[in-house]
């Protein structure tokens, strides 16, 4: 008798706000994805790994690591605290791009999505505007699909986040998991059953 086939996995490759900083891990957006994943009928296995602090050259460093093992998919939750940070859009935009190329060597059975990210307004409009940019000149650039904000509906608003601002509070974070649920659900449809 053959062992049982491992699930594909869904690996989500990301900063705090996927780690789920200041939150239960079952509270987490990658908790609540594979929760709507299960009741969905999407056999797969929801991989958080997400890293407080990390930059987008943090994820370039530490993806190899992370993808030591199979993925069906690779979402890029990066460049957060690279908007928080002050770092040049174009410094980001080149990770992106050597971002995907590391997934595509070391996983090209994996799919890969990007997620964009906004910068705070507090930089300028001109950094924000360039930021923003820089994901979807990514996505073009590698042909990857490029998934919607992380944060929308949440970043700004109170009632959702934390008292640092930032980070999704349990209600914003359910709101997080339905954003990406958006994405992910029509990408699953095409996993094999």
């Amino acid at each position: 008798m053959s062992a049982p086939r491992a699930l594909p996995r869904v690996v989500l490759l990301g900063t705090s706000l996927t780690a789920g900083l200041g939150l239960d891990p079952d509270k987490a957006y990658p908790a609540l994805l594979q929760q709507k994943a299960d009741s969905a009928g999407y056999r797969v296995r929801i991989v958080n790994a997400g890293l407080s602090g990390e930059t987008s050259a943090g994820a370039l460093r530490r993806a190899a690591w992370v993808l030591d093992q199979p993925a069906a998919l690779v979402v890029l939750e990066v460049g957060a605290n690279d908007g928080l940070r002050g770092v040049d859009p174009d410094s980001t935009y080149a990770n992106l791009v050597k971002l995907v190329e590391v997934v595509k060597t070391q996983r090209p059975e994996a799919r890969i999505a990007l997620m964009q990210m906004e910068a705070p307004t507090n930089l300028g409009a001109d950094y924000t505007r360039r930021f923003r940019g820089v994901y979807a000149k990514a996505a073009k650039t590698t042909g990857v699909p490029l998934w919607h904000f992380l944060l929308d509906g949440v970043a700004g608003v109170a009632s959702l986040n934390q008292a640092d601002g930032i980070h999704p509070n349990e209600t914003g974070s359910q709101r997080v998991a339905g954003t990406v649920w958006g994405d992910l659900a029509p990408a699953l449809a095409s996993f094999p059953h």
